[in-house]
């Protein structure tokens, strides 16, 4: 089977975490659970690693209030990554206020985190989803990017 680490992510969030119905499971019979599900040891590990690095981002300082009205530009290395209409969305996503400045700096450093692929923009929309649902407070924001993706922009209007 030739899975990616997105597609590992996918399979825990939509099997583990965004089910509430199921326990969370202790991480050894979660990495055996994985491999007997046919994803590598080496994917496995650098989903864990991704997910851990998400899990500290909870322990970053907030943005300041001076950085607030700034202008976001994107690194030659982020634009190589993430086309156009990538970029395009994470700016719109703050602009309505689903995106905050410190979670849209989360969703590009775990987007660069993925792989040295170019990023869709359905890939792009997943990532939010799992940051905004990792982060507390967020949830207001998480039903907001839900309705967006699972049923179109036309949903999402203030």
């Amino acid at each position: 089977m030739k899975e990616n680490v997105f597609d590992l992510l996918m399979y825990l969030f939509e099997n583990y975490f965004y089910n509430e119905e199921e326990p969370e499971p202790d991480r050894e019979s979660l990495e055996s659970e994985l491999f007997e599900a046919g994803f590598s040891r080496s994917e496995i590990r650098k989903a864990f690693d991704w997910l851990d690095a998400l899990a500290r981002s909870r322990e970053l300082p907030p943005v300041s209030a001076d950085t607030l009205h700034s202008v976001r530009v994107f690194s030659e290395r982020e634009c190589n990554r993430l086309d156009t209409e990538a970029r395009g969305f994470v700016f719109y996503l703050e602009q309505v206020g689903i995106l905050t400045p410190n979670s849209r700096e989360l969703v590009i450093d775990r987007l660069m985190a993925l792989s040295d692929e170019e990023t869709d923009l359905d890939t792009v929309k997943w990532i939010v989803l799992m940051v905004l649902f990792s982060q507390p407070g967020q949830e207001e924001a998480f039903a907001s990017m839900e309705n967006l993706v699972f049923d179109g922009p036309n949903k999402l209007i203030h």
